[in-house]
């Protein structure tokens, strides 16, 4: 039995050594699972973030729809494709007060403006407009859409921006740099009813 002892003894640590091993790789195996479970639960987390996000900045673009029409449902703008008014100088004036209160609407400040009967690029039955304004970056946009988007239809035939000079300096401004535009705008008159 002396000689049984010993080998009892090797037996038990190599069975608790044993046990060790496999305690350690559950305990790993288990790790692995914790870290792909976390991995992948962070990854839909992001991906729900980009989703709220998106589905925020579409709300913001359908709300500004001229029309007040969600897009896809086919609603129709309202108003005329036409510049009214009774005669060619009014339609002038009407054209000129759309695309003031666009500019306006925008943020931004009319500076000057000429409609145009005959221009070199303006065709029979067209009035165009130039208007010089200031405007900031993030309302360039909103005036575009907002020119291009309702009624009447208007055609935007030349658009120059000019960006202030003291934009790209460190500290010349502390606002929001307001850019310079010469927009040409047309849109075709109906004519005398």
């Amino acid at each position: 039995m002396i000689g049984l002892l010993p080998r009892i003894e090797q037996f038990r640590w190599q069975l608790n050594r044993a046990r060790a091993a496999e305690l350690l790789a559950y305990i790993l195996v288990t790790a692995v699972f914790f870290l792909i479970s976390w991995l992948a639960l962070s990854s839909l987390a992001g991906d729900y973030e980009d989703y709220a996000s998106a589905a925020e900045m579409l709300a913001r673009l359908e709300s500004r729809n001229p029309a007040g029409a969600a897009s896809g449902t086919g609603a129709r703008l309202q108003g005329s494709p036409f510049i009214e008014g009774p005669t060619l100088t009014i339609a002038g004036a009407a054209l000129q007060r759309r695309v003031a209160d666009a500019i306006e609407k925008a943020g931004g400040n009319l500076l000057s403006s000429q409609v145009d009967f005959q221009g070199p690029h303006e065709r029979p039955g067209y009035v165009g407009l130039s208007v010089s304004c200031e405007i900031e970056q993030n309302g360039l946009q909103q005036l575009l859409y907002d020119l291009e988007t309702g009624m009447p239809f208007l055609f935007i035939e030349q658009l120059v921006v000019q960006v202030p000079q003291s934009a790209g300096l460190i500290g010349a401004e502390t606002g929001p740099a307001r850019m310079r535009l010469q927009i040409d705008v047309s849109g075709q008159w109906q004519g005398a009813k």
